[in-house]
């Protein structure tokens, strides 16, 4: 079945982040243009410091731009955006039932509607039978369920990820690519991904964003040719999927080297 683009489209024009202090300045992202089709996938990959969290906390509205633009428009739903980071950030003192309902609550949402969606929410990560537990009794790929329930529970048009699945052990992370994948292709939201896993970035994004060593630019976008739905195991053994994430180290291995070389200034 052929995935519904019904998500946020994004513009991004000559966007500049630099952070002032005493001591200096710093340029963490430089002349960004992007633009992101309504319901894409999108992943973005670079060394260490090049600014892929800063522009993803732009986006979030959790910081400001310094220049540059940027322009979101929803097709059909509210242009709204909800962020899922490495660590879950579940509330201890929350049960996952409430954890999740958090956002609506906050919106004001009425307790059956805000109930409903909960249910509905639980359901689609598989968590249902647990929405009474607590963050201390789930393993950390169960509280990334959760954190994931808790932003699709708002209906966001827009879902940036910072390296969620990144702290969480190899089995885990391949079910989760494999379940995120699977609600994305159900939903159509539009999905921004970081992550400094080339594999991770093919295996589930539309395009693949490469940056430069700081200060961040877009270097290069690689068009990721394999069709929806994806079997994320038997892609990844594929010649033609070994090929192009060798392509993509060819081009990111010199920005690597120039970060470290950087850092070691």
């Amino acid at each position: 079945m052929p995935v519904q683009r019904r998500g946020a489209a994004i513009e991004i024009a000559d966007l500049r982040r630099e952070f002032r202090s005493g001591q200096g300045s710093v340029v963490a992202i430089d002349r960004v243009d992007l633009s992101v089709a309504p319901g894409e996938f999108l992943c973005i990959v670079g060394p260490s410091g090049c600014g892929k969290s800063t522009l993803l906390r732009i986006l979030a509205g959790l910081d400001r731009q310094t220049a540059g633009t940027i322009t979101v428009d929803a097709t059909g739903w509210a242009v709204e955006n909800a962020m899922v980071f490495q660590e879950s950030g579940l509330f201890p003192w929350m049960s996952v039932a409430t954890n999740v309902r958090f956002g609506l609550d906050t919106r004001g949402v009425p307790r059956e509607k805000a109930d409903a969606r909960v249910d509905a929410a639980l359901k689609l990560v598989g968590l249902t039978r647990f929405r009474n537990h607590y963050p201390h009794q789930l393993s950390g790929g169960m509280r990334q369920r959760c954190a994931i329930a808790r932003a699709f529970v708002t209906d966001p048009g827009m879902l940036l990820m910072d390296e969620p699945f990144a702290a969480l052990d190899a089995q885990n992370r391949v079910l989760l690519q494999a379940e995120l994948v699977r609600l994305w292709e159900q939903t159509g939201k539009t999905v921004i991904y970081i992550t400094h896993s080339i594999e991770e970035a093919l295996l589930m994004g539309d395009r693949t964003v490469i940056m430069t060593a700081h200060p961040g630019r877009i270097k290069q976008i690689i068009d990721v040719p394999f069709p929806h739905p994806r079997d994320l195991l038997q892609l990844s053994a594929s010649p033609e999927f070994g090929k192009l994430k060798l392509d993509i180290w060819r081009v990111l291995e010199e920005e690597v080297n120039r970060a470290r070389a950087e850092m070691e200034k």
